[in-house]
């Protein structure tokens, strides 16, 4: 696993801020019918409990969102994508199909309501670090133009930023050619449950990825 590090900056500003990092090889395909039997259980499981008033105080979401606001972003224009998944799903509009792997982290991500990010090791240089966006920066998002990532937590490797809690960047993105992925999940609520959600994670990839090589970590 590259080395991953939580700027001292973004600590300071957000003391609660937890990465559990799992990395593995990977066989990448571009549908996995176990996985969306399990999606679609978990979907409406979560579409007959939640009505959309309630996003915003389940506990994980509200303090991703008062983490944007200690950074000076507007939660409501940048939310983090556990929010943003959640609300697609309970206003009825269900969840893209990508690949194996972004499926599994999007599945993660909604049972856990933390952001997840998956990326392609091999696009990545050297030691990665969490850090705050600077000044102007942007980054080429998956299927969208540029997207501002002044002020947000921000993943940088030597070559630049390449994600975020928001959305992350065409550079770094799991293709159906990746064959080693680190997924990483953020809390803003400490670390207690890192451990099982990195287990789920640990779980699904060996069940319908052929994981092997893992490894996992928490890095506060």
């Amino acid at each position: 696993m590259n080395p991953v590090s939580i700027h001292a900056e973004l600590k300071r500003v957000l003391p609660g801020l937890t990465l559990g990092c799992v990395s593995a090889t990977v066989k990448v395909e571009k549908h996995s019918e176990a996985v969306w039997k399990e999606i679609d259980r978990h979907l409406a499981q979560l579409t007959s409990t939640y009505k959309t008033e309630q996003i915003s105080v389940i506990p994980q979401i509200a303090a991703m969102r008062s983490a944007y606001k200690a950074l000076g972003k507007d939660p409501s224009r940048y939310r983090g994508s556990a929010e943003a998944l959640l609300r697609r799903v309970i206003s009825g509009k269900g969840l893209f199909q990508v690949n194996n792997i972004v499926d599994i982290n999007n599945l993660v991500s909604l049972e856990s309501f933390l952001p997840l990010g998956s990326y392609d090791m091999e696009s990545l240089s050297g030691a990665v670090e969490l850090r705050i966006g600077g000044a102007g920066e942007t980054y080429k998002g998956i299927g969208k133009d540029d997207i501002n990532i002044e002020i947000l937590p921000v993943f940088a490797d030597r070559k630049g930023p390449f994600g975020s809690p928001t959305s992350d960047s065409e550079r770094a993105m799991v293709r159906l050619d990746t064959r080693r992925i680190l997924m990483a999940i953020f809390s803003l609520i400490g670390p207690s449950e890192l451990e099982s959600n990195m287990a789920r994670c640990r779980t699904l990839l060996a069940a319908h990825a052929g994981a092997g090589e893992i490894e996992s970590s928490i890095i506060a």
